[in-house]
């Protein structure tokens, strides 16, 4: 492993007994500055597209994603729902994997494995990370933990360890415009969220092998009413321009329901897991129909972007953006704006201002909860 090269047996004494007093740190707290949240959960780990990840956690996302947004998010990683639901339960900020310089410290709080194009199902184009490659980078993290702590210590933090999972976005849009897959024999859009919801089961179930016992997944947001997805019907025949695409939601309620049923059933076979599946699709439906209620002027247009809705082409500079983006739901082609993400987390955490979009229970009853 290239976290313990150079390491000698007195730096690694040393090391670990800091990282016991780092774990107890973690888990008890520290009034003296000013963390008094009795959080059940030490660290985080992210896996995920860019729900969870601006861009700057994929080698060369600059040079490889050309065609959509270069800047899927307004602002940085802090912006975005996993991190502002990190500093609610008093971590500090989740670092992504690529930045990471082999520190035991930052692996104790938490590794954020996502990229801004990721999939559960392996995509044609090698530009993108899958769910198997940041999964397999979780494991390798896992191992190290119990090699440096010891397979009692590494079982205790990994038990008490948030795994933050928010997958499928990209799936669905790649399998929307690749004429191929749509149109194959037997292979249709249920067909395909079947199978996208038959990986993330597996998945959960492999974290939970290997010790995980708190896992969140969260739910695919409407991409039918998208800016893309409303630039493509704009210029179409059917239906009203000023609709969101009814078939495209469809496919996204298939896999969020099925989803969310599958978890249910996990919860009764799993003992001493946690499994929460967090709706966002009802959320931002909420939003995008009502958005005068929650301060937004405008639920179809995206911030940054050209053509129709600010679809057709993504955010390929900040400079592009609109003059104030709280005032939109959709920042790009596909993602929120931060005034959107905010919302959305503060939902996650206590159910205000929307009440149960995290079931079975809210981020902040799982916080203060411990697993038997």
């Amino acid at each position: 492993m290239w976290f313990l090269e150079g390491k000698s047996w007195v730096l690694g004494t040393i090391l670990y007994v800091g990282l016991l007093v780092i774990l107890m740190y973690l888990c008890n707290g520290s009034e003296e500055m000013g963390f008094n949240w009795p959080s059940s959960v030490t660290s985080m780990y992210i896996l995920g597209d860019s729900s969870v990840d601006c861009g700057d956690n994929t080698p060369f996302y600059p040079v490889l994603h050309q065609n959509v947004s270069l800047h899927p998010c307004n602002g940085s990683d802090h912006t975005l729902v996993p991190q502002l639901l990190a500093k609610k339960m008093g971590l500090q900020y989740v670092k992504p994997f690529y930045s990471q310089n082999g520190s035991m410290e930052d692996l104790l709080n938490g590794v954020n494995f996502g990229a801004a194009q990721a999939t559960i199902m392996y995509p044609r184009s090698r530009s993108y990370q899958t769910l198997n490659q940041q999964l397999r980078q979780a494991f390798e993290t896992i191992q190290l933990l119990q090699l440096q702590l010891g397979q009692d210590t590494a079982k205790s933090l990994i038990e008490s360890t948030l795994f933050y999972l928010s997958f499928g976005k990209d799936d669905l849009i790649n399998y929307l415009v690749d004429d191929e897959s749509a149109t194959s024999p037997g292979y249709n859009g249920l067909n395909f969220t079947h199978i996208l919801v038959d990986q993330m089961i597996n998945v959960i179930e492999n974290l939970y092998d290997a010790n995980v016992r708190k896992i969140v997944c969260m739910g695919i947001l409407p991409l039918g009413c998208s800016p893309s997805v409303m630039s493509i019907r704009y210029n179409s025949t059917i239906g009203d321009k000023l609709g969101c695409e009814n078939d495209v939601n469809l496919l996204v309620l298939e896999y969020n329901t099925r989803l969310e049923q599958r978890i249910v059933d996990l919860n009764l076979k799993m003992r001493g897991a946690q499994v929460i599946f967090c709706d966002t699709y009802r959320a931002m439906m909420e939003f995008i129909f009502h958005p005068q209620a929650y301060g937004f002027e405008d639920a179809k247009n995206a911030c940054c972007g050209e053509g129709e809705y600010g679809g057709t082409k993504g955010c390929l500079s900040p400079d592009m953006a609109c003059p104030r983006a709280s005032n939109h739901v959709w920042w790009d082609l596909y993602n929120p704006t931060e005034a959107v993400n905010i919302l959305l987390a503060n939902s996650a955490w206590s159910g205000d201002p929307l009440p149960a979009i995290c079931r079975p229970i809210t981020f902040e009853a799982l916080g203060s909860s411990h697993t038997n």
